[in-house]
């Protein structure tokens, strides 16, 4: 019998189902490699701890510390008493269950889905999970990776599987004039085009595949800040299929299969791309070609614009339910409709987190800064992802470049990105941020977020507004 054409995501599927639910119940899916970090771990170890369950896979589960650390004076006990407790609580949990942990100052510690791609953990044809939403990011190298619940990080832990319904797959595919994107345009500004065209709620019960000429030219750093926002969108995961650039990404990377397992894992990675004729349920097609560096203006992702445009009437926005949001988003934010995104002054400006947080994003930084200041009145903090990416920047001499311009140069961390530590904005605080979220409060009680890609962020620090790298000549 001739099997039908499959799409990348059913290809993955199918190679990690234990127990099939035959469409009526979920399936029950082997999981390849769980991510723990402090916040949303410690109701599922207790969960453990009073079933009398051990972790059943321990060599497929590591540990960091990355959203409650602090990105100075590592040396010292943590300040905040509930970030002491959670980091202490996943060193106790780790050291009872025989999990690997990466702790603050180990050379291997670092913002969770950073590490994994780092270290050559993550790899194509995997199932991923992680109890934090962005663990998308994980889907760059063409693994099905996911957020899940504390209540399933247990499940995890004590099975190495989780019961799921399959999902819809989504194409999004991205073409532009010879495959490459315009002067000034990042990955950053693809996936916030995308979110503003489909809404927040458009990738909903999807997986969606990143595909196309554009998105065949872009480094496994870029693939991993688009798959990072797929989540923005509503998506359940975002996946590109391996290729040649995976392929030299992992190699050499301490985790990553060697010899004649290298040549094997080839074999099956290359197997895994969408066939010929496979359909998906939903197709987007986008026009890179067309694309301008990209900002948000309101509190949620899909709230943005190009930077040449201006902060949107809500009374040209036909549809009832968007209007109010607008409105309700605008008087957060400050702002009057017709204003120039460009004349829209920060206070702070963010580079970091899980989606810009590495050292290709780094290194655009420091491009733009060299030989300039950052603008009077502006604090600006560069947050490496990790600790390797931390010393690669200071060998390469970025680090300088940002401490000349009068940046803050950090340790690593989530930082910034959540507010869920000694980072944060102070009411009414307005923030450029290469970060993922523009939530209400995301950054800090008060604190107003512009979702920027690393070289918006960057040319905003110089001037002190909404601004490009070309604003700067």
């Amino acid at each position: 019998m001739t099997q039908q054409p499959r799409t990348l995501a059913e290809k993955v599927w199918a190679d990690h189902v234990v127990v099939s639910g035959g469409g009526t119940e979920p399936d029950l899916i082997y999981i390849d490699l769980h991510l723990v970090h402090e916040v949303t771990s410690p109701q599922a170890f207790e969960g453990l701890r009073l079933a009398g369950r051990a972790v059943r896979r321990p060599d497929l589960t590591i540990a960091t510390e990355d959203h409650n650390v602090p990105t100075i004076d590592i040396d010292k006990p943590i300040a905040d008493p509930v970030s002491r407790t959670q980091v202490e609580t996943l060193r106790h949990n780790c050291a009872e269950f025989g999990i690997r942990l990466h702790p603050m100052g180990d050379i291997d510690q670092g913002i969770v889905h950073i590490i994994g791609p780092q270290l050559g953990l993550t790899q194509p044809g995997t199932t991923v999970v992680c109890g934090d939403s962005h663990t998308s990011t994980h889907g760059a190298f063409g693994a099905l990776a996911m957020g899940i619940g504390t209540s399933e990080v247990e499940h995890v832990l004590a099975t190495q599987t989780l019961p799921l319904r399959p999902f819809k797959t989504m194409a999004v595919t991205v073409e532009g004039e010879g495959g490459q994107l315009p002067a000034g345009v990042t990955a950053k500004d693809i996936i916030l085009a995308v979110i503003a065209q489909i809404g927040t709620g458009g990738g909903q019960g999807y997986v969606i595949e990143y595909r196309g000429s554009v998105i065949e030219a872009l480094s496994m750093e870029a693939r991993m800040t688009i798959c990072n926002m797929s989540i923005e969108a509503g998506a359940r995961a975002g996946m590109v299929a391996p290729d040649a650039t995976t392929y030299e990404y992992l190699r050499g990377r301490p985790h990553a299969p060697a010899g004649a397992d290298w040549d094997a894992a080839v074999t099956y990675w290359d197997r895994l791309r969408t066939d010929p004729g496979a359909v998906y349920d939903a197709e987007v097609f986008l026009d890179a070609s067309a694309l301008t560096p990209f900002v948000t203006w309101g509190t949620n992702p899909g709230q943005g614009v190009p930077l040449g445009a201006a902060v949107p009437d809500p009374e040209t926005i036909t549809d009832e339910a968007a209007r109010r949001a607008a409105e309700k988003a605008l008087a957060y934010m400050d702002l009057r409709p017709g204003t120039p995104m460009r004349e829209i002054a920060v206070d702070t400006v963010f580079v970091g987190s899980c989606t810009n947080g590495r050292i290709e994003d780094l290194r655009a930084v420091a491009d733009v800064l060299r030989g300039r200041q950052v603008c009077e009145g502006v604090r600006m903090l560069v947050v490496p992802g990790s600790m390797r990416v931390r010393n690669q920047a200071e060998a390469e001499g970025l680090a300088e470049v940002f401490t000349a311009a009068g940046a803050e140069w950090r340790q690593p961390g989530c930082s910034m990105c959540l507010g869920m530590n000694p980072d944060q904005l102070a009411p009414g605080q307005r923030c450029a941020s290469t970060s993922n979220r523009n939530f209400e409060g995301r950054q800090g009680k008060g604190g107003r977020t512009h979702l920027v890609s690393p070289v918006v962020a960057a040319a905003t620090a110089v001037r002190g507004t909404l601004s490009a790298p070309a604003d700067l000549n």
